[in-house]
């Protein structure tokens, strides 16, 4: 049997992985304005995002895409101490052991 098959698969493995990551971050506000547009999330990725959208725009969308197209010109409207950019990272958790 040739290796062929399991060096595509993992080549298609590898590439999928690579393109988790968002291209381009939009929030809209209740009324469909674009509050927030950027490469870089508004918000701290790592929680979820029904927890911390509603910290930064209350009643906002988050909606995120691999296409960066539009996204060169940032827009953010949103407070600034808000921003995931500034560190607003989650602790790490204590080691229970």
């Amino acid at each position: 049997m040739s290796a062929f098959p399991y060096a595509a698969v993992a080549l298609v493995a590898a590439l999928a992985s690579q393109s988790a990551a968002a291209a381009c971050y939009l929030v809209y506000a209740p009324n469909q304005e674009i509050v927030y547009r950027a490469s870089v999330p508004p918000v701290d990725m790592s929680r979820d995002i029904h927890e911390t959208l509603p910290q930064v725009a209350p009643g906002a969308t988050l909606v995120f895409s691999l296409n960066d197209q539009g996204c060169e010109l940032t827009i953010n409207k949103l407070p600034l101490a808000s921003t995931a950019v500034g560190g607003g990272m989650r602790p790490a958790r204590a080691d229970r052991g």
